[in-house]
């Protein structure tokens, strides 16, 4: 055998090796087997977090590149550009982009909360309260979906309340500290904040069983890169087993780096109840819709289950 071929057999060998994870598995440098994820700093994003840090992504043969932004509206910006293949978003804004002609769909549900938060100096201490009462949320958005949603299920009617629209979530949270709104709902980490300074939790959503986020990946992604999406939900899934089989100690790092929660506040830290992917639920997608066609924020003849991709799940 001569040199020449010698050589080109080694360097195959070398390459072949590179291209295979730990476990045997072989990660396809195809672009369809490569997906480009956004992220915003929240506990929806933490089993994303743990499966790129564990190598599971790889191990399951995708390759996941996650893009964190601290913008809503630069993560939509990419997402309607096409610069991510899918993202972490909420109900009403993947309905709102979808109905508005942006070709995404959700593959399924996420586990992260939100929590309506009272001042600590004021006499608030349960949602009922809460009338004639300063309410900061950002319109048209998830914090005024569950805002409503929180007061209706207490018998509060929303001309009850005073909502006052501040769109930065640490802006709110400057505000309710400093006593100039009775209340807001805000997601981790500033809930995690909030109540160590004081403040109370009026209702959390995921102690009354609602969802209200999901992960969605472009139409065309959903054809062209199924087998990743796939592969994508396996190391997901594994990722959510580690996070059930651990103590959440073992993640306080992550929850500092990745998701900005500050370190001495992070043994504090109340995990969701995480549950392996799945579709979102009917009752939820019911209410998103119902609440988005009472605002105008979407067609009256909108259906909700055309945001829905099935089969992606393994």
């Amino acid at each position: 055998m001569g040199a020449r071929k010698i050589i080109y057999l080694l360097l195959s060998f070398l390459f072949l090796m590179g291209c295979t994870n730990k476990k045997g598995k072989t990660v396809d440098k195809d672009e369809n087997y490569q997906l480009n994820i956004g992220v915003m700093s929240s506990m929806d994003y933490l089993p994303l977090a743990i499966a790129k840090e564990q190598g599971f992504f790889e191990q399951e043969g995708v390759d996941v590149t996650i893009n964190k932004f601290y913008s809503a509206n630069e993560r939509d910006a990419a997402l309607q550009s096409g610069n991510l293949n899918g993202t972490i978003i909420d109900y009403t804004g993947a309905a709102i982009q979808r109905a508005g002609g942006v070709k995404i769909k959700v593959a399924s549900q996420c586990d992260g909360s939100f929590v309506l938060v009272g001042a600590k100096d004021s006499k608030v201490n349960s949602v009922g309260d809460l009338k004639g009462k300063r309410i900061a949320v950002s319109r048209n958005t998830v914090i005024d979906y569950c805002t409503d949603w929180a007061l209706q299920d207490a018998g509060v009617a929303l001309d009850e309340v005073d909502k006052v629209e501040i769109n930065k979530i640490p802006l709110r949270l400057e505000m309710l500290r400093n006593g100039k709104i009775d209340a807001t709902m805000l997601p981790d980490p500033f809930t995690t904040i909030a109540l160590d300074g004081g403040n109370k939790n009026l209702i959390d959503i995921k102690d009354v069983d609602l969802r209200v986020t999901g992960i969605v990946f472009h139409d065309n992604v959903i054809a062209d890169k199924e087998d990743a999406i796939k592969n994508f939900y396996r190391a997901y899934n594994l990722a959510i087993d580690l996070i059930n089989t651990q103590p959440p100690s073992t993640f306080e790092e992550l929850l500092v780096k990745e998701i900005g929660i500050p370190k001495e506040l992070a043994p504090q830290v109340v995990f969701p109840n995480y549950t392996k992917a799945q579709l979102p639920q009917d009752k939820d997608l019911e209410k998103v819709e119902q609440w988005l066609k009472s605002k105008g924020l979407v067609a009256v003849d909108f259906d909700i289950n055309s945001l829905i991709a099935s089969g992606l799940i393994p």
